[in-house]
């Protein structure tokens, strides 16, 4: 897998932005085949920075409906990754 393929999207919401304040934390929407030390290697090579840790979550898709319609959002796949002390957080969101 290609480290372009392994990091989707950065995602930016209000709770992901305070972490990543608060903890040094990014959070990313992640390929569903990737793995803890493919997203590291990932972070590592894009934003040039030292990883100390990676939690990865798998977001199931939710029932949604649109009058009689419904339909499921589709699955995907989140990672929290955790700088080391001392490495400057990147900024890929303005706000």
């Amino acid at each position: 897998m290609k480290i372009q393929d392994v990091i989707l999207r950065p995602v930016v919401t209000e709770k992901g932005v305070s972490v990543k304040e608060a903890q040094r934390t990014l959070c990313f929407e992640v390929a569903p085949e990737a793995n803890k030390i493919q997203i590291a290697a990932a972070v590592e090579r894009i934003f040039k920075v030292k990883v100390e840790s990676v939690r990865t979550a798998n977001n199931v898709g939710k029932l949604r409906r649109r009058g009689r319609f419904s339909g499921y959002r589709r699955d995907w796949k989140k990672a929290w990754v955790k700088l080391q002390e001392g490495q400057k957080v990147p900024e890929y969101a303005e706000i």
